[in-house]
């Protein structure tokens, strides 16, 4: 019985002492399979399968959100008086991306084009695109300051045209036309007698080229030979810095393509993307850890300086010339028309803004925008980029249609882009990016706690043997002591004298 226990105290002692070091070696080697198999999906490499395959057609649904900002006093307002304005919408847009002309070279970089194509959505809008606002007439303020250093004459016989073709400062035109175009002859006659003046050909719209359209070649990194360059754009329509701007640091084209990130980022991380429709790099900063459906994320936001003017942040002196800052001028990348790019109701914009027009709330719950990311991949779960569109109207000597018009920036529009991960995409990512790592982390915790307690437990039937072999040896003892005492005894009663003299002996007894 003792040997048999024996036995089972040894072979839990050997494989308690098997689970600990297969739990130990397991806390060593789970980072390092996990990172191997998170470089392995991120890179962009048609042998990744899905991987690949979601980088090449978004599955996540994205929404544009475009609200249009109303004029309330367009007679007052040629009368030099504050612009009123009230947001309308938004109008909702499902937003379709598809990479093409997917080219690998030698350098380890892939180029692509990506179309993007949008779609109404009515029940997710409030209003539908037949509706009638009164907007600024773009093609007469805009062009009014972009003719603006054209001779006096000049100027006369434009503004003469405006009135032939019965055009104003302010018009009344459907949601429809005021962002994805209408035919105007206007703009046919100005092309005609100031020929390359105006960047306007066919449709006039916010977003007439928008719509089917491409934001450019992008030429990124894949990553297969240095995972921390994966994503991060080499070159832009062949370039590696824009001319726009006036100085180096602003031409820059930096960070991705805004799309994913490189993966195992910290919270000191900063996320740059190189934005087209900016004609700039943006950056956006750390602000807190959360969870978006059970996946950990980190948020980064655009930070106070994004728009600030060189005044307030030195490095963004080469966008200028600069306006109060939370403004930047983008005429620059806008065929000189007077764009100004800001977040929406000019929220973190010097309050001349605001106090320049009524109608305007901003709010940081509203207006910023933000990015949730995966720190460990670097694939957004959640996004939300938020930018508006205002337009720079004044008097222009000479056109009458802007007479008494003062100097404001006013809102057009603001959008917000929008997209999250879910159904079976976010099912495989909290499958494969939070399930099974904490089953791995959880199992090799488990071995290590089950080894010790085998450990604990051969100690314990080795202890038992023990009180049971110190019992037996004592019993033992004491049988062998009393059968001793017992002998020895009798040898003194066999050895007593008998009355004759005579030593008795058993046999006599």
């Amino acid at each position: 019985m003792v040997a048999t226990r024996c036995k089972v105290a040894i072979g839990l002692v050997v494989l308690g002492l098997a689970l600990v070091a297969f739990g130990t070696t397991l806390v060593f080697l789970v980072p390092t399979i996990m990172r191997q198999q998170v470089e392995k999906n991120v890179r962009i490499d048609p042998s990744s399968g899905f991987a690949f395959e979601m980088w090449r057609d978004l599955p996540v649904p994205f929404h544009m959100a475009i609200y249009i900002f109303e004029v309330l006093n367009p007679k007052e307002i040629r009368q030099g008086e504050k612009p009123v304005i009230a947001q309308r919408g938004p109008y909702v847009y499902r937003e379709y991306k598809q990479k093409r002309n997917i080219t690998f070279h030698e350098n380890k970089t892939v180029s692509f084009l990506e179309d993007r194509t949008f779609f109404f959505v009515p029940e997710m809008s409030s209003g539908s695109e037949e509706d009638y606002l009164v907007v600024p007439n773009m093609l007469i303020l805009a062009a009014s300051i972009m003719l603006e250093h054209l001779p006096l004459p000049v100027r006369w016989i434009i503004s003469g045209a405006f009135s032939t073709f019965n055009e104003g400062a302010f018009m009344n035109r459907t949601v429809g036309e005021i962002l994805w175009g209408y035919n105007d002859p206007l703009l046919d006659f100005l092309n005609s007698i100031v020929p390359g003046a105006l960047p306007f050909v066919g449709k006039f719209g916010l977003f007439a080229d928008f719509n089917n359209s491409n934001s450019g070649l992008f030429t990124v990194f894949t990553g297969v030979d240095d995972i921390s360059r994966v994503q991060m754009v080499d070159s832009w329509n062949g370039q590696r810095e824009v001319n726009f701007w006036q100085s180096e640091q602003c031409n820059m084209i930096n960070g991705t393509a805004g799309q994913m990130w490189p993966p195992f980022m910290e919270s000191s991380t900063n996320l740059e993307f190189y934005s087209p429709d900016a004609c700039r790099s943006m950056t956006m900063v750390y602000k807190e850890s959360g969870e978006f459906k059970g996946i950990p994320t980190f948020r980064f936001t655009a930070p106070d300086t994004l728009f600030a003017n060189g005044s307030v942040y030195p490095p963004n002196e080469g966008f200028c010339p600069c306006v109060a800052s939370g403004v930047q001028n983008v005429s620059s990348c806008r065929f000189n028309a007077p764009i100004f790019m800001s977040f929406p109701h000019f929220y973190s914009a010097d309050p001349v803004f605001t106090q320049a027009v009524d109608g305007l709330n901003p709010s940081a719950s509203q207006h910023s925008m933000f990015l949730d990311l995966h720190p460990l991949t670097g694939i957004p779960m959640n996004v939300s980029i938020k930018l508006q569109l205002n337009l720079f109207i004044k008097e222009v000597n000479g056109i009458a249609q802007t007479r008494n018009i003062k100097p404001v920036i006013l809102p057009l529009i603001w959008f917000e882009e929008s997209g999250h991960i879910e159904g079976k995409v976010l099912d495989t990512y909290h499958s494969t990016l939070v399930l099974l790592p904490a089953i791995l982390e959880y199992l090799q915790y488990i071995f290590i706690a089950l080894g010790l307690l085998l450990l604990v437990i051969s100690l314990g039937l080795v202890l038992t043997n023990k009180d049971k072999s110190f019992v037996f040896w004592s019993s033992t003892k004491k049988s062998r002591e009393s059968q001793e005492t017992a002998l020895a005894h009798s040898e003194k009663l066999m050895a007593v004298p008998s009355p004759n003299g005579a030593v008795l002996h058993e046999a006599s007894l």
